[in-house]
């Protein structure tokens, strides 16, 4: 089985740097407490530790 990730957008985008907007967004996230699941790959793995901060991200099987 391949591992995903679910990712939650906890924080708020304001005030925040926009690389960091571009990253969230990119994700594949919008408003606050919006959940998307993605695969589990470096790409991702690197988003993810780059907006930590603002996110939870939880593994699940798929």
């Amino acid at each position: 089985m391949a591992k995903k990730l679910e990712i939650t957008l906890r924080r708020s985008l304001i005030g925040r740097p926009e690389e960091q907007r571009v990253t969230v967004k990119t994700l594949g996230l919008g408003k606050v407490n919006s959940t998307v699941v993605q695969q589990d790959n470096e790409a991702m793995r690197g988003m993810v530790n780059k907006v930590q901060h603002l996110v939870d991200v939880k593994e699940i099987d798929a």
